[in-house]
């Protein structure tokens, strides 16, 4: 007989086992430590995940929507919409999408008020001012990384 293998699908891809018989490949299964698959998902996604978004772990929940605040923690709104912004992609996003986000991690605000107010200080800007888009400026995302990070981080 030949060789018999498992396809095991996971959140991070596919594991396959292998073996001389499905004997040998159930003994391989019996022998995994209960939490095998919690330990092996947390580091290959410790792994592939952008240094940014572990930074956010807790913070932030990745949905397909885009980036939604699950810190019970206050926050103000300029730190809520520079977190939206920080996780977004490109650090880019409108201020219709933002409200979404926003509404959709409970937090009610007046949006395009505060990104005017935010632009005003020098945490964010238009790259394009024929488009509706935002983006987090230099001084904006080191705001976030040492100030409004650190303080969500060191409380949980």
């Amino acid at each position: 007989m030949g060789k018999v293998k498992a396809h095991i699908k996971t959140p991070f891809g596919e594991i396959v086992l292998e073996g001389e018989s499905m004997h040998e490949v159930i003994e391989m299964l019996d022998s995994a430590p209960s939490d095998f698959m919690e330990k092996l998902n947390n580091l290959v996604s410790s792994k592939l995940v952008p240094p940014s978004r572990v930074k956010l772990q807790g913070i932030i929940e990745f949905t397909t929507e885009g980036p939604v605040i699950t810190t019970r923690q206050k926050l103000t709104h300029y730190e809520a919409i520079g977190l939206l912004l920080f996780a977004s992609e490109n650090k880019t996003n409108t201020a219709a999408q933002l409200s979404k986000l926003l509404e959709s991690s409970g937090i009610k605000c007046m949006v395009p008020a505060r990104l005017n107010e935010m632009t005003k200080r020098g945490i964010v800007f238009k790259p394009n001012p024929s488009r509706p888009e935002f983006r987090l400026t230099v001084q904006g995302e080191r705001w976030i990384e040492e100030e409004v990070l650190p303080k969500l981080t060191e409380k949980q």
